[in-house]
């Protein structure tokens, strides 16, 4: 066994023990795991490709890496896909996404070198396993301009051409995704600016801001009956995912809802995709093979370099989930139904302990009052996560986490995260998924994922409280769905 394959090893094992690390949620054998790349489903299995440095928990050399499901939960990992090389992917292979080329497994993602980002292509084998990267980028350089970025990718085909989403940003004015056409993903040619917003003056604590960068663009036709590849032919709303970002910050995940006419996207309004902000961060999007638009994003950390290095690991995927498109224009979504066959045992009521679990509460919410779910809490209290669901006066429904008392470990993220649930009746269903050190909730189609870290190992308590009338109640210990045997590089 070689020193390289033994410091590997000694990574993974190192990953495994921290009791802190998600298990049935989706993360890296070890090392660094960000945005989801690559997603998809062939030949009935679904594949997630994604940033990864297998040599260390740290944002550094990235890699692509690669699993794949048969059901969504449970993951098989299988070789690196891209390697940083020697030419335009030489400081690492960064974002993008998978499509078929007439049969041919293709890859457009950004390769980053000597400082900056540029579109390049790598083509796989039939068993999406082994990838050969092109050694010239496919897009020589960035449109004119003052650029803040540019890099990440959105490819369909479209009229019997391909086209190509960039996300950038134009500096003083703010986020935008340009759009080029080609007709053998090789040779691409400028359209445009498909859609831009004014970013005004910097304010990286509003959850709505925009942004002076979008990253992650992914663009799809979303309406109530379904959703689609952009068609502009087709009409209907579509929708335009970006992740604000701005001089390094990565901020927050919005949609864009509106209309796709010829080769503009016209906005008509913006709406948080998830209220956890950057812990929910650079989502990507799939329709599978029965019409789902299944959508995944990175969970952020929320403790220090330090702590991610000494833990082994850092970064998960939140739970793959179904998008839709409600009567209102609201964008609703859910986890997929197969993460309920990850459940075990029900526990008791008045009895919910544990480190994962997925928990289920249907409830009325009269105004001025309040439904509270306690997770992830010691006995005594002084560690505890609160979710609460209340109603104001005037009928507005606000989702919340309370993470003020979630660790004792003061150099974790303990600040608030709350936001509104439109159109909410005062009968709601909420659930809430509890996996070591994330907590994602959903409240009628509206989601809010975080992260916590508890420093005790009493801190397994859940349990409800708040003035609203529980109608039903129910929770789940959750398996642990993680492969059993894992390597770096598989």
């Amino acid at each position: 066994m070689t020193d390289t394959t033994t410091r590997a090893d000694d990574l993974v094992a190192l990953a495994r023990a921290d009791r802190l690390r998600p298990r049935f949620h989706f993360t890296a054998p070890a090392g660094w795991l960000n945005d989801p790349n690559g997603v998809g489903q062939v030949g009935g299995e679904h594949h997630l490709f994604f940033q990864h440095n297998p040599l260390a928990p740290v944002h550094d050399r990235i890699h692509w890496g690669h699993a794949v499901s048969d059901d969504l939960v449970r993951w098989r990992d299988c070789p690196i896909a891209l390697r940083p090389g020697t030419g335009p992917d030489a400081e690492g292979c960064w974002s993008g996404v998978l499509v078929d080329d007439g049969g041919t497994p293709t890859i457009v993602y950004s390769g980053r070198a000597d400082g900056r980002e540029l579109p390049c292509l790598a083509v796989g084998s039939p068993d999406l396993e082994r990838w050969e990267a092109l050694p010239e980028p496919v897009v020589a350089a960035p449109p004119a301009g003052d650029l803040t970025a540019f890099r990440d990718h959105c490819v369909w085909r479209e009229g019997g051409r391909w086209r190509q989403l960039v996300g950038s940003g134009v500096r003083g004015e703010g986020g935008c995704a340009f759009l080029y056409e080609s007709d053998d993903l090789r040779a691409w040619r400028l359209v445009g600016t498909l859609a831009s917003l004014p970013a005004g003056e910097p304010d990286l604590d509003d959850p709505d801001w925009t942004g002076s960068m979008w990253e992650c663009v992914d663009f799809f036709r979303l309406t109530p009956e379904g959703t689609s590849a952009p068609d502009a032919a087709l009409g209907g709303t579509h929708a335009l995912i970006f992740s604000a970002w701005h001089e390094g910050a990565t901020l927050q995940p919005l949609v864009a809802l509106g209309s796709y006419v010829g080769d503009r996207f016209a906005i008509e309004r913006v709406q948080r995709l998830d209220l956890g902000r950057r812990h929910a961060y650079a989502p990507q999007t799939y329709r599978d093979e029965t019409g789902r638009r299944i959508l995944w994003s990175w969970m952020q950390e929320a403790r220090t370099d330090a702590a991610m290095i000494a833990a082994g690991w850092s970064g998960a995927m939140a739970i793959p989930r179904a998008m839709a498109l409600d009567a209102h224009g609201v964008v609703r979504q859910e986890p997929v139904a197969e993460v309920a066959t990850v459940r075990t045992e029900a526990l008791v009521d008045g009895a919910w302990s544990g480190p994962a679990l997925d928990i289920e509460v249907d409830a009325v919410v009269a105004p001025g009052e309040r439904l509270e779910v306690a997770v992830l809490a010691t006995p005594d209290g002084a560690e505890r996560t609160v979710v609460v669901v209340e109603r104001d006066a005037d009928g507005t429904t606000t989702l919340a986490l309370d993470r003020a008392r979630a660790s004792l470990d003061a150099t974790t993220d303990r600040s608030p995260l709350a936001g509104p649930v439109p159109h909410a009746a005062e009968a709601v269903h909420l659930r809430v998924l509890v996996d070591r050190s994330s907590v994602e909730v959903f409240c009628e189609g509206i989601a809010l994922t975080a992260r916590v870290y508890p420093t005790r190992d009493d801190a397994l308590l859940a349990g409800l409280d708040g003035t609203a009338r529980v109608v039903a109640s129910g929770a789940w210990a959750m398996d642990d769905a993680e492969q059993a045997d894992r390597r770096l590089g598989a």
